[in-house]
């Protein structure tokens, strides 16, 4: 009899999942974005392989030849979204340019209409799907490690503070990145391209060498 599972606990016709012809890499990617635009307009709860595969121009079978269900796909959208973060820290380790990287982060947080809504989905339902959240626990935590090494060269080099680990200001800093990028969506008049400046600014002033006394 011919298949007829979508691959997400629904009823569709799937085409039969001979190798897609083309890149591999790329068209992981491509429907990635799919996924990341159907989540975004659709919610978590009602995205579907046949609504990846719609927004992707291709068929289910074709989705589900790289993904074998929607647990495996928002799996891979999630180490994606790490990817690139881990990106952002590469850009900026050589350098230990902080400020560089917060503009980073504020500037993909304030001009994504996506990188919000789609990540605090993945974060809530983790709650529900271990795997998930394996995921999401395993590449924060690596992401803090890069952190907190870029850091502890800048408190080597005496550009950033050493009264606090590094650890530590690692974990405060990726909290206020969080935090910023939680609020943007309600509130973003709070962001204008001034302000922006202004809390890079701040939070390079937490985090700065504090002066030295006069006479010391």
């Amino acid at each position: 009899m011919p298949n007829t599972s979508g691959g997400d606990g629904g009823t569709e016709p799937v085409a039969q999942r001979g190798r897609p012809t083309g890149d591999h890499d790329a068209k992981r990617a491509e429907l990635l974005k799919a996924a990341t635009s159907v989540i975004a307009q659709d919610g978590y709860a009602n995205a579907s392989l046949r609504k990846v595969a719609q927004r992707a121009g291709c068929t289910t079978g074709a989705v589900t030849y790289y993904f074998a269900n929607k647990a495996e796909l928002v799996t891979a959208l999630a180490e994606s979204r790490f990817d690139g973060y881990d990106a952002m820290l590469e850009a900026v380790r050589a350098q230990t340019d902080i400020k560089a990287l917060f503009e980073r982060w504020l500037s993909v947080t304030t001009g994504d209409p996506e990188f919000w809504p789609v990540m605090s989905q993945l974060l809530a339902h983790a709650r529900y799907e271990p795997a998930l959240a394996a995921v999401i626990e395993h590449r924060y935590a690596r992401y803090r490690d890069v952190y907190t090494t870029i850091l502890e060269a800048g408190q080597a080099q005496g550009t950033i503070r050493d009264d606090i680990p590094a650890d530590l200001l690692a974990d405060q800093l990726a909290a206020i990145g969080d935090g910023w990028m939680m609020m943007f969506p309600f509130e973003p008049e709070r962001f204008t391209p001034s302000r922006l400046q202004a809390l890079v600014d701040a939070a390079l002033t937490l985090i700065a060498p504090a002066p030295s006394a006069p006479g010391s």
